[in-house]
């Protein structure tokens, strides 16, 4: 009733319609101007016009005698929302949000008949979902834009943005982005081995439109015979998966050989006898046969884009990196105060994705040697070791500092002091200062040179470089077995490359930006984020 009056203009001057409607009914009239139950868009506007519609506008020319209590201040009674003219509810209710639409179409039959109306419906889909396709056009084929947009955009609105398959060690980047009028599920692939600053490969996994009125179709586009039928279910928040219902299209005429020829063409660029080093053959070959169990069904779980800030030493995102024989991996580098952490979107046997791949501590710039004594791989590692001494050294210190105030009767009312005399808090707060002076100073680039013995996947990596930090890298054995956190160097090359000094390994990684604006892939809050990596990081552990 609040409603109603509130739209129709009613109050002790003028009484509600929809009681006129009813004295209408019972005077023999056909009136009616009930609401609708159904909340959900594809109902707002539904029904043709009937005689009852017709009553109901005679009705609402109906003028009971104006009370003074609902008079104006010129003794009028207040204006309706249905004496204005047509055209005008249709820009008013074109202006509102699609989910609030059905809850209109439930107050009388004239809105109901309003919300009919394309034009309202062909705003929503264009404002809420970008849909900037001639939508006119669909009335060769009887599909109306209310279609569109309550059986199409918004019953698989949920599943718009950025994915992580669940391919075992695998992982991948899917975006599901609304493309004309279809909904496309991308997956966003690294390019060939090792050309990291080469653009993003994609192809297209599924697909989603209106064949007719009556519901969606769910199109699988796996293999090479075109499009067939698949379905989509969504599990939960932030979790969904795709199921092909006609495999048989995935298969070759040539059997399992032809489709990995094919597809290691499509995934490296090459074929097998391209490839002479035969742990890499076997890596390729375990690969194909693992990700070909999930070529019929697979699940997504939903992640986002880092959240950035002014502090950020770069901006953080999505990077491509190389990872020697297993080739090209999609590294997330996110910001955390004084750290900042590279989680695997893709992964390997040895780090499967969702594992945090390098740590680096922007408390401890390093102070790299001129270029001829960094061709020594043994001086480059006495530097690191002592950083690396020196960070174990406050680790410990700061453990016990934090003992000593747990014990601390004293430890609301006055900070506990340091026991170590100048290494712990204010330590912190020195290294804090120098990385914040190093930043806004933006230091000028000075040449950098790969340590001899060193191996790098990509010779043509940059020869200046802006700031290098201590960092960590993850290694482990195949399966994930006996993992551990090694010493390296973080180089930063400019805003959009970076490299890694895996000293163990005696090797190098170089990033490249990823140049892609994936659509739906922000992050709600910090907060989501944060609940986001460690939950991707469990399910990998």
């Amino acid at each position: 009733m609040a409603v109603c009056a509130r739209l129709c203009g009613v109050g002790p001057a003028r009484g509600c319609r929809r009681r006129g409607a009813a004295r209408e009914q019972r005077r023999g009239g056909a009136g009616d101007s009930e609401p609708d139950t159904d909340t959900d868009p594809e109902e707002a506007g539904g029904g043709g016009a009937t005689e009852d519609e017709e009553a109901a506008e005679r009705i609402e020319g109906e003028r009971p005698a104006p009370h003074p209590a609902g008079a104006g201040p010129a003794g009028r009674a207040s204006l309706s929302l249905l004496e204005l003219p047509p055209e005008l509810l249709v820009q008013i209710f074109g202006s509102l949000p699609g989910t609030d639409l059905p809850s209109l179409a439930r107050v009388c039959t004239t809105f109901r008949r309003i919300l009919r109306t394309d034009t309202i419906w062909r705003r929503r889909c264009r404002e809420e979902y970008g849909v900037c396709e001639n939508l006119r056009k669909l009335e060769v084929t009887g599909v109306s834009c209310r279609d569109v947009y309550a059986k199409l955009l918004h019953r698989y609105r949920h599943i718009l943005g950025l994915w992580q398959p669940d391919i075992g060690p695998y992982g991948g980047l899917l975006n599901v982005v609304v493309d004309g009028l279809f909904i496309i599920g991308w997956m966003y692939l690294p390019p060939h081995d090792p050309h990291v600053d080469d653009p993003m490969r994609f192809k297209p996994l599924f697909r989603i439109h209106l064949m007719e009125r009556k519901c969606a179709t769910v199109e699988c586009m796996y293999g090479h015979k075109g499009p067939h039928n698949g379905h989509i279910q969504i599990l939960k928040k932030d979790e969904f998966s795709t199921k092909c219902n006609q495999t048989d299209h995935h298969r070759m005429s040539g059997g399992r050989q032809e489709e990995f020829r094919t597809w290691l063409r499509e995934e490296w660029g090459r074929t097998l006898e391209d490839i002479f080093h035969e742990h890499m053959q076997e890596l390729i070959l375990m690969k194909f046969i693992y990700t070909s169990q999930y070529d019929n069904c697979l699940t997504y779980r939903r992640i986002y884009l880092p959240p950035s800030s002014l502090d950020d030493l770069i901006k953080p995102g999505l990077f491509k990196g190389t990872y020697g024989s297993h080739g090209l991996e999609i590294v997330m580098l996110s910001f955390h105060g004084k750290k900042a952490k590279g989680t695997k979107i893709t992964g390997d046997p040895n780090i499967p994705a969702g594992q945090q791949t390098v740590e680096i501590d922007l408390a401890h710039p390093l102070q790299l040697p001129d270029v001829e004594n960094l061709r020594d791989f043994s001086e480059l590692s006495r530097i690191v070791l002592e950083v690396q001494e020196q960070v174990r050294r406050e680790e410990q210190e700061e453990e016990h500092r934090q003992e000593e105030e747990d014990h601390s009767q004293q430890a609301v009312s006055q900070p506990a002091a340091n026991p170590l005399g100048g290494e712990g808090a204010e330590g912190e707060e020195t290294a804090a200062g120098a990385e914040g002076t190093t930043q806004d100073k933006a230091p000028a680039s000075r040449p950098f040179v790969l340590p001899m013995g060193v191996i790098s996947r990509n010779e043509d990596y940059p020869r200046t470089c802006r700031i290098c930090f201590y960092g960590t890298g993850l290694i482990a054995g195949h399966g994930f077995t006996s993992p551990e956190r090694t010493p390296g160097v973080f180089v930063l090359f400019d805003d959009d490359r970076f490299g890694f000094i895996w000293l163990e390994l005696k090797s190098f990684s170089l990033y490249s930006r990823i140049k892609v604006s994936f659509q739906n892939a922000e992050a709600p809050s910090r907060e989501a984020f944060d609940e986001m990596l460690k939950n991707i990081q469990s399910l990998a552990t």
